[in-house]
């Protein structure tokens, strides 16, 4: 059995405390949220690429790519190779020679430079 030997203050001081971070905390998941939500709606209203198609689909629909980006993975089977065509507004993420993912080239999120990672 465990006993408790903190006093009532204490108990107290760490609620209110935890009272005062979180409107801080719910505030800031609320603008990332807004700012994913805002995102997403964009995509889906932008022509991108779509799940399954082939790469010669994407280069017929969309042109050739700015840059073709090393593939990753195809190591093991359970890590298939990823190849990414960089486009001026979009990246495209294909596993083997389909479409898996296509995604905006947005200030915001993580995939302004993708070469960097190269």
């Amino acid at each position: 059995m465990v006993k408790f030997t903190y006093s009532l203050p204490v108990f107290v001081m760490l609620i209110a405390a935890a009272g005062f971070a979180a409107p801080q905390t719910v505030r800031a998941a609320t603008n990332g949220d807004s700012l994913l939500v805002h995102r997403v709606q964009e995509e889906k209203g932008m022509n991108l690429p779509s799940r399954g198609m082939s790469m010669a689909q994407v280069e017929r629909t969309w042109g050739a790519p700015q840059r073709k980006l090393s593939p990753r993975g195809g190591d093991t089977p359970k890590h298939p190779q990823i190849n990414r065509w960089e486009y001026s507004d979009f990246i495209v993420y294909f596993e083997h020679e389909h479409v898996i993912h296509a995604v905006l080239n947005t200030p915001a999120g993580n995939n302004t430079n993708p070469t960097s990672v190269n």
